[in-house]
């Protein structure tokens, strides 16, 4: 059984690289035989450091109904604060859960950490997830920066990700509020948000992210409109050359027409968008 608590003991430190000699308890190991508390559900606080915004419901339902059958399987992890009471440091979603599945108590491991101890803990704990939507990772990023001063190299290596990477979720915080709400909510993706992030008015970020969910732009497309956006002269000047090299009998068909050319063989197709653009366009090739 000891063997046993040892194992589900090993919380965030396994996820967590060594701070040094100043920040000795969010480095201390699990020790053999040390205690897993069952503690009060009501008696736990939700951490004030918490990253994540949203909890999906089915999902915690779901874990609802596991410990339901077979209980919490690895204790959350609390630090004691005055009243009698207890704050979350990690594993929100099992005592969320737990709460659901009608458990009066929850396993708990306690630690003994500072307010910025806890603070680094939750929120490296969180970016560890996988469920994490790219704005509540950027946020995340942004506050180890703010809050603890680390760079972006040194939250590399405390996170585990790539430079490169925790220096793009940052950026996606230069959004403005409407277009990141659509990022957060999947209706946008990270790579249509650089794609935006090359433009400097806010007002048109957001009504380019309007046009990329409304006609379901790809990236590409939508480097493309940005570019017109930037560039509106030379997206002038391209239209006027594509009139000109259209033929005007073409043009007078007002439709589109696709020619294929291939050493003076080919074929041209004519699209047209009701009956009577068809009968139209057939009476105008009967009158050629």
């Amino acid at each position: 059984m000891t063997d046993k608590r040892k194992v589900l003991g090993r919380g965030i430190e396994t996820l967590l690289p060594s701070r040094g000699p100043s920040m000795p308890a969010a480095q201390q190991p699990v020790h053999r035989g040390e205690a897993i508390h069952q503690l009060a559900v009501e008696l736990i606080d939700r951490n004030p450091y918490q990253t994540r915004a949203h909890l999906g419901d089915s999902a915690l339902e779901e874990l609802a109904d596991s410990i339901k059958a077979t209980g919490v399987l690895q204790p959350i992890t609390v630090r004691a604060v005055p009243g009698g009471r207890y704050q979350l440091i990690a594993g929100e979603r099992r005592w969320l859960a737990s709460q659901r599945a009608g458990k009066p108590t929850v396993p708990a491991i306690v630690r003994q950490v500072s307010n910025e101890q806890a603070m680094e803990m939750t929120i490296i704990e969180n970016l560890q997830r996988e469920d994490l939507n790219p704005i509540e990772q950027a946020r995340a990023f942004e506050r180890l920066g703010k809050e603890f001063g680390l760079t972006q190299e040194q939250i590399s290596v405390r996170t585990g990700k790539e430079r490169s990477s925790v220096a793009n979720f940052v950026r996606l915080l230069r959004l403005p509020d409407q277009v990141q709400a659509f990022v957060a909510e999947g209706h946008v993706s990270v790579g249509h948000a650089k794609v935006l992030l090359a433009l400097d008015s806010p007002e048109a970020m957001c009504r380019i992210a309007e046009g990329v969910i409304k006609d379901n732009l790809s990236v590409r497309q939508t480097e493309e409109v940005v570019d017109n956006w930037l560039h509106p002269a030379a997206r002038h000047a391209r239209k006027e050359i594509k009139e000109r090299q259209v033929d005007p009998n073409v043009r007078e068909l007002g439709v589109k027409v696709i020619i294929s050319d291939r050493k003076g063989r080919g074929k041209i197709v004519l699209e047209y968008s009701s009956l009577e653009d068809y009968d139209r366009i057939l009476t105008m090739l009967g009158s050629k």
